[in-house]
């Protein structure tokens, strides 16, 4: 009822930090002077910008401040009823916001106040300030020191408690209006709870204002009661309680903000991805958070700030990924990166991009962060959280990045010409520069399923081998057993036809130490060739990526035979058994464990065959002639989000497959 604003503005804030510079030394002073025998003491306060920033507007309202001063000091000292004086300067304050009537009413009681403390502390130096304190009996606190201490104490905390409300309801009037709205929570509750914060500091700003006439008064009753301590406490503990639940309201407010302006920022970056640009500049300064004043939060190769300038109109790489990326992915892209890019005269440059949960950032992930970022050779941020939720969003809803690394490709201009590049970076490396989808596409109508896609430049004798005519054999597996039985065989049969055999272990797909022992062995044995274990990684990596490539590309694999086997051997690893395939030219065969080494040891059985067909032909043809009586295939593949079409065939029968989701956890 005593509310009727008439709309004039008034910025509080700089009244309120000269106010927060005179209560925050005033009942430390009063403490330290009456505890410590009279010594005068004064801080120096650095409150020059405050008094320049508020100088003007306090004389505008030196009147009106004078006016609540004289109020509370004659209401106090008549001994007034604490709510009528409440609302006779809630009446006098109408006119003003709920935030001025509070903030003035503090520099009436600031102003009063602040004058007895500044006598009290220098009257023992000062004749003048000596004279004052005499008339106004303020040396008699000293005899009480340590009785008064408690009403010091009560005092401290109560004048603390109005100062963080007061703040929090200035706080509320500098929200921004266009990201909320005062009719809709949190900020209508808000609106709802001000008024009534706003009576109980200002009835608290009454109530200490009693308390410290009464202390100059010196009263011998008010010296020996407790019940004025008593009230403030009291008072202390229900503004205390205000200001929790307000700050509680202000933490939604924020959080509907930074919501509402992550959703301006989400549709502005897609905005800009839809809009043609005269260079890739504004996208890169969206996508890094980066701003045109402050272009400097990305670190170049050696590691030092660089301008947002040094990408402007390249084609630049987005290497997407959490915290988890292998020191295989890494090393295999320094390599793309760093020789090879040179070496086939490709311009482009990668920039990493680490998408982490900011809630949950620790030492530990500062760690992790700091490690990957020493052992890149290219672009990096200054440090995640520079990546603001909506870029991150944008990862995530467009660009599907769930956990595995994506290389996101930009054109000179900005514009994304592939939403996953990885694929085709790990199957043909820099020759699939400029990395679009075009490209990708343009690259498999060249390809055929051949050793040289499979191997690619794995095996650095494959093209000896090819230009000699040897049939190559590629396995898999970690049964022992099998693989010793299977290389004698696979060697004795070739020696018997007098044919060239090359055979490579290549291992198991997610299986490190497993392959690394079994490695071990195979070397020690001399059964075979093996791999070392990046190579063994990079081979199963550029499988899942063919099949992931060939997806993105709408494939299926019925009608494409370069899917059909790469989905083949993938279900071979995910078997329990060994499996082979072998090449001779254009020809090739394949089979898993138990199936081809039983046709190895039944040799007799198409030796004829051997003869005549050669041997691809011949064990093919023995293969086709095996009834399996049962089988159980499975393909596992990574989670990668829009990445395996839902209808898959059985690489044995040709039904179509169940699908199962499965969780693996394995630190190998």
């Amino acid at each position: 009822s005593t509310h009727s604003p008439d709309g004039r503005f008034l910025d509080v804030k700089p009244i309120l930090q000269v106010i927060d510079n005179v209560l925050r030394h005033l009942t430390p002073t009063i403490d330290h002077h009456a505890l410590n025998g009279g010594q005068g003491h004064m801080d120096a306060i650095d409150d020059s910008s405050a008094t320049m920033d508020s100088n003007g507007m306090l004389e505008a309202l030196a009147f009106l401040v004078h006016k609540i001063s004289c109020e509370i000091s004659c209401k106090c000292s008549g001994g007034g009823d604490a709510h009528a004086t409440t609302m006779v300067l809630l009446n006098t304050l109408s006119s003003y916001s709920w935030d001025a009537k509070v903030v003035l009413t503090l520099a009436a009681f600031a102003v009063n106040f602040g004058e007895c403390w500044l006598v009290l502390q220098l009257c023992t130096t000062n004749s003048l300030a000596k004279s004052v304190a005499l008339l106004k009996q303020l040396p008699d606190i000293l005899e009480y020191s340590h009785t008064l201490k408690p009403h010091f104490d009560a005092l401290h905390k109560l004048i603390k408690a109005m100062m963080e409300v007061t703040k929090c309801i200035v706080e509320f009037t500098e929200l921004p209006s266009q990201y909320i709205s005062s009719d809709v929570p949190p900020m209508s509750i808000a609106v709802a709870h001000i008024p009534t914060a706003a009576y109980w500091t200002i009835r608290s700003v009454v109530a200490c204002a009693a308390q410290i006439t009464s202390l100059v008064g010196m009263r011998y009753e008010f010296v020996t009661s407790t019940s004025e301590a008593w009230e403030l406490s009291s008072l202390a503990h229900k503004v205390c309680s205000i200001h929790e639940h307000l700050q509680k309201i202000l933490h939604l407010c924020h959080q509907h903000i930074d919501e509402k302006k992550q959703t301006e920022a989400y549709e502005g970056l897609k905005h800009s991805f839809g809009t043609p640009q005269l260079d890739n500049s504004k996208i890169l300064l969206k996508i890094f958070s980066l701003s045109k004043e402050d272009p400097h939060s990305l670190l170049g190769p050696d590691k030092t700030k660089v301008h947002i300038e040094v990408l402007r109109r390249k084609h630049v790489l987005l290497l997407i990924s959490d915290l988890d990326s292998t020191h295989e992915e890494i090393q295999v892209l320094e390599s793309l990166y760093k020789y090879d890019r040179v070496a086939s005269e490709v311009n482009y440059e990668i920039v990493w991009l680490p998408i982490v949960d900011r809630s949950a950032w620790n030492d530990s992930y500062q760690q992790k962060f700091l490690s990957l970022q020493s052992m890149m050779p290219w672009y990096t941020v200054n440090h995640p959280s520079i990546i603001e939720p909506a870029v991150v969003k944008y990862t995530r809803e467009v660009w599907n990045f769930v956990k595995k690394p994506i290389v996101v490709t930009l054109d000179p201009l900005g514009k994304m010409t592939c939403p996953n590049a990885l694929n085709m970076l790990w199957i043909w490396g820099n020759t699939a520069f400029p990395f679009t989808t075009d490209r990708e596409a343009s690259l498999w109508k060249a390809e055929a399923w051949t050793v040289e896609l499979l191997v690619d430049g794995l095996e650095p004798n494959l093209s000896n081998w090819v230009r000699q005519e040897k049939v190559i054999c590629l396995y898999g597996g970690e049964e022992m057993e099998w693989i010793e039985s299977f290389t004698s065989a696979t060697k004795n049969v070739a020696q018997f036809l007098g044919i060239g055999l090359e055979m490579v272990y290549v291992g198991k797909n997610n299986a490190k130490e497993r392959v690394k022992k079994i490695t071990g062995l195979i070397n020690e044995r001399q059964l075979s060739h093996a791999w070392q274990d990046a190579n063994v990684w990079f081979f199963w990596k550029r499988l899942e990526s063919m099949l992931f490539s060939k997806t993105q590309h709408g494939k299926t694999n019925e009608i494409d035979v370069i899917k059909q086997e790469v989905m083949t051997l993938l279900g071979y690893d995910g078997s329990e058994q060994g499996w082979a395939v072998f090449f001779s030219g254009t020809n090739m065969v394949r089979a898993k464990g138990d199936k081809v080494l039983n046709a190895i040891q039944s040799f007799e059985q198409w030796e004829d065959m051997a003869r005549v067909s050669g041997f691809i032909s011949a064990i093919r043809g023995h293969l086709e002639g095996i009834a399996d009586e049962h089988h159980c295939t499975r393909l596992i593949l990574p989670g990668i989000s829009g990445g395996i079409a839902e209808t898959v065939v059985c690489a044995e029968c040709g039904r179509t497959m169940e699908m199962y989701f499965m969780y693996r956890c394995c630190d190998e």
